[in-house]
This record gives C-alpha cells, structure tokens and sequence, in this order.
C-alpha cells in the first residue's frame, strides 16, 4: 500500500503539489490538472516539462484523473468526446508508466432507466476496448452515474461490459455525499478494487461538510483496516475537498497547501494507528 493524492487540491502549479507531495515523503501523485487544465489537454510542450519535473522529483503518476464519463458529461453529451480522450490520454499514460485511468459512468439527463444502463455499458464497451489495446486499466468511480448508484449497480455494470480491464476506484466519501451506507457498499464490491480515493465527511443540512479523514461518516478507518487484512498494495490517494472542489468550481484558497499536507499527515497516522 503506498500513499498518493490528488494533486491539483494542494495548488494549481505542478511545482506546488510537488513540493506537497515531497513534503510529505510521498513517491505518487494522482494528476487531475495542472494550472487548471486537465493532463490530457496540456499541449506537447507542457505535457513533457510536466513529466520531466515528475521525473526529476521522482515522483511516480499512478493515476489519470481524467474527465472520462463523469459528472460534467450527461448521457445526452457524444459518446466520441470520451474516446477521443481516452485515445490522447494513451500515449500520455504510457510514457509516465501509469497504468489507471478514472472513469465514471454518465449522469442521466432524464432518460429511462433501461435506456440509460444500456447507453452507458454500450459506451463503456468501447473505451474498454481501447484501453485493452494499450494494456491500461479503467477504474469507475461510485460517483455520479448510472453504475454509482448503489452496489448493486456497480457490480451490474461490472458484469454488462464484461472486461478484465474494468475495476474501481473505492472513494470512501463519495457515499456519505450521495446518501448511501458506505460500509454496505465498500463491502458488497471490495473484491474489485484497484485503487481508493481517501474523502470523509458528515451530512450536513443535505449538504456535505468535509471533514479530516476519519473524523466524518465515511468509515475511513474500517476500510482501511479491511484493505489491508486483505493485504492490498494499491494506493490510498487523498481528495481532501476541504479547500478545492474541482466539480462545483471552487478553486484551491490560499490555505489550500497547508490542509492538504495536514490531510496527508493525518491519514499516515491513521494508517499506522490501525495496523
């Protein structure tokens, strides 16, 4: 097991979330944006200053946050925009030897619900189909979506596309966000998780209230227990939300850095504390 986060939540520069991450002893880092433009999008020129200042950091990607199906992309939008990406994030993936990639699966834009599973595990098909070419993994989040909608669905959709390059990334916040038992939930799909996005919080008016990880509802600490009975080894990558909320456009502040690393602390200590 090994510890990552978020990047673009400690700062918008790659020089700030470097500097976080080294901080903090931490030899990953899961790149979302980099000065507000997502990793797939930068141009050649800034996508190779990027990998190089990774390189010279010894600081290892070990997941795209891409944009690929999630909570900006309803089921109504083309099903080539997400292609499209994922064909340009490739080659990109492959030259920092990352080999996940986080996927979503379509808000519904008022569609019946059959239609919309159908729409959703057809277009899926196809982006796992190109990922097998490259030999890279998707990772659907439980996030907004038709396969986030509950276990059950999660591990529907799972069985629909029918790929061994589809797995999840467990983020134990998301459920507190969208009203649903996180234990219940980690539980009935744990056995295909790759990778987990560490995000606690408590309900809060029907709003959420972030929280340092552990001290909300999202059982942070049971999962990890269980994670590592089980002796994963993927990482644990915090997106603590407490300053930046990249999806409902709230930009890093200027305490951003210092919650960030703070974040990062507490969950090694939380670690510890339960091994």
């Amino acid at each position: 097991m090994f510890f990552a986060g978020i990047g673009d939540e400690a700062g918008a520069s790659l020089d700030v979330q470097i500097k976080a991450h080294r901080e903090l002893g931490w030899k990953h880092i899961e790149v979302r944006n980099v000065d507000g433009v997502n990793l797939t999008d930068l141009c050649d020129e800034a996508f190779e200053e990027a990998a190089e200042k990774l390189g010279s950091a010894g600081i290892a990607v070990c997941c795209f946050a891409s944009r690929l199906c999630n909570w900006s992309r309803p089921i109504i939008k083309h099903p080539d925009i997400d292609r499209d990406e994922l064909v340009r994030a490739v080659p990109r993936m492959l030259e920092l030897g990352c080999r996940l990639i986080r996927v979503m699966s379509y808000p519904n834009a008022g569609w019946p619900e059959e239609k919309w599973r159908d729409e959703v595990v057809s277009r899926l098909k196809a982006l796992a189909e190109v990922a097998h070419e490259a030999d890279i993994i998707l990772v659907h989040e439980n996030c907004d979506g038709w396969g986030g909608q509950g276990p059950r669905h999660t591990l529907e959709l799972l069985d629909r596309v029918g790929a061994d390059n589809l797995k999840l990334v467990w983020d134990t916040g998301n459920p507190v966000a969208h009203g649903q038992d996180p234990w219940a939930y980690y539980e009935a799909v744990r056995d295909h998780v790759v990778h987990v996005h560490i995000k606690d919080g408590l309900p809060d008016g029907g709003q959420m209230r972030y929280t340092f990880p552990g001290e909300g509802a999202g059982r942070v600490r049971d999962v990890v227990r269980d994670l590592l009975r089980r002796g994963y080894r993927g990482g644990l990558s915090i997106e603590p939300h407490l300053s930046a909320i990249v999806h409902e456009g709230k930009q890093a502040t200027q305490d951003a850095y210092g919650l960030y690393v703070e974040y990062g602390r507490r969950l090694m200590r939380l670690v510890e504390d339960v091994k």
